[in-house]
């Protein structure tokens, strides 16, 4: 498991081991460590054209020192200055055979500019820079210039990087937000920090496989889980059969689904696997006992909706609360907060800005904000998932979200496999994040360069299961 880590956090880690090195210890192994990279990227060093965007702090004396590196090498390598640099580091940089000058032609562009206690818009020459790196290979050093490395907030021009190179632990701001697709690829750097928890985890496939309930000699369709799916209406059948479908997918033992007519006889046609009951308002629950409840894909808004959202979250089971569902409750707060049982919400951001707030460039945050507010957990959707669990410091942040999930149904896909997930056994913040982590990777399998349906990504389900297992083995 992946794990990022404050400014703060960062900051108190590096004055403590500043204080067992020797002077300009930790600066050597990030220098030298960057060097490396830079020296991979560029593939053959000599006679290379690289040049480096220089500021006034740490990020700029680290690009200037691996500059020199790379200039004993045999590069040729040039630095921009937008501020004044560090001394030392300049007149290292410039015995090493560097120059100073504009930007020109160059293999590789190093963006030294601003470090991780950067906030706010870029100066303005170090803006006028941005503005031309418009087809050269960029590798930011800890974190792209422009980018908050705590929030990913993105206010104003900002460098987008080929890679990113950081430095002892991961910034949440790489993971997160605009900061996410302006960081590009991410490569960290080990530099022996004794670090805290961190403030954000990333699943990676062995974590996933590892949490994935697995069958056991003597199971049976009641031990491995039932869910109960109150889903769709007669103008929204197929969240009703994507959430139904999804839950199948991810292993869980029976499906109960319950729903309009024209919903649940689409559900039959297509899954012979659910038992189906047209039921709906207070009487479905009247299908039969479950383990959890997926409650509002295509469920629609009106009285009877509203009936069976109220029903399903008085139950003293796990709860995923999506799409209509969400729009009830965030007009009745009470049936969540009045709840003791575990419960998932997964709003994407329109739906978040029900509950009367507005998600912002800091998506940790507000995830955090609404979890506390409910007193439940929070899978806020979007290219980089966040779930956030009330009263826990770390939030979950997926890793494997791409574009091409943004199509309609790709929810309900999701709704229903972590659906399925709390009916197995998982608790709120392993469910979704689990289910996010291969929902993701369904769709990048899915994909087949021009769209993805959710049919699509419903398909590609099990091969996102064999491919965690392959990769934890």
């Amino acid at each position: 498991m992946l794990g990022a880590h404050t400014v703060a956090q960062v900051r108190l880690a590096e004055d403590r081991l500043h204080a067992v090195l020797p002077p300009g210890g930790l600066m050597q192994r990030a220098v030298a460590g960057l060097t490396v990279v830079l020296a991979q990227r560029l593939g053959r060093v000599y006679g290379a054209h690289v040049t480096l965007l220089v500021g006034g702090g740490d990020n700029g004396a680290d690009a200037l020192w691996a500059g020199a590196l790379l200039a004993g090498r045999g590069a040729k390598v040039t630095a921009v200055l937008v501020a004044d640099p560090v001394a030392d580091a300049l007149a290292g940089f410039r015995r090493a055979g560097g120059r100073v000058g504009p930007l020109g032609r160059a293999d590789l562009v190093v963006d030294g500019m601003v470090g991780i206690g950067g906030r706010g818009p870029l100066r303005p020459r170090s803006a006028e820079q941005v503005g031309l790196l418009e087809g050269y290979d960029v590798v930011a050093v800890d974190v792209p210039s422009g980018v908050d490395a705590t929030t990913g907030e993105v206010a104003g021009e900002a460098v987008r990087a080929a890679l990113t190179v950081t430095a002892g632990t991961y910034k949440p701001g790489l993971l997160v937000g605009a900061g996410r697709e302006h960081a590009g690829e991410v490569v960290l750097l080990p530099l022996g920090l004794d670090l805290p928890e961190p403030v954000v985890q990333v699943l990676e496939a062995a974590d996933v496989d590892a949490l994935l309930p697995g069958g056991q000699a003597g199971s049976d369709k009641y031990t491995r889980g039932v869910v109960g799916i109150a889903a769709g209406s007669p103008v929204y059948t197929g969240a009703a059969v994507l959430a139904v479908g999804s839950a199948l997918r991810a292993g869980v033992g029976m499906v109960r689904f319950v729903g309009a007519r024209h919903a649940a006889e689409q559900v039959r046609s297509r899954w012979a696997e659910a038992v189906v009951s047209e039921l709906d308002g207070a009487d479905v629950l009247q299908a039969g006992r479950v383990q959890a409840w997926v409650v509002g894909p295509g469920l629609g808004t009106d009285e009877r909706a509203a009936e069976t959202v109220e029903a399903v979250l008085a139950q003293e089971v796990p709860v995923l609360v999506d799409a209509d569902a969400l729009t009830l409750c965030a007009q009745h707060p009470h049936w969540l907060t009045g709840r003791t049982a575990p419960t998932l919400l997964t709003p994407h951001d329109r739906e978040y800005a029900r509950f009367g707030d507005e998600v912002g460039a800091d998506r940790i945050g507000a995830a955090r904000r609404l979890a506390a507010r409910l007193g439940v957990t929070v899978l806020l959707k979007g290219d980089a998932t966040v779930v956030a669990e009330p009263g826990r410091t770390a939030v979950r942040v997926n890793a494997t979200g791409s574009p091409a999930l943004a199509t309609a149904g790709t929810g309900d896909v999701l709704a229903g496999a972590c659906g399925a997930l709390l009916a197995r056994g998982l608790g709120p913040l392993d469910a979704g994040s689990v289910g996010a982590h291969l929902h993701g990777r369904a769709g990048a399998l899915a994909a087949d360069g021009a769209t993805t349906t959710a049919q699509d990504v419903l398909a590609t389900w099990p091969d996102a299961v064999r491919e965690a297992a392959r990769l934890h083995s």
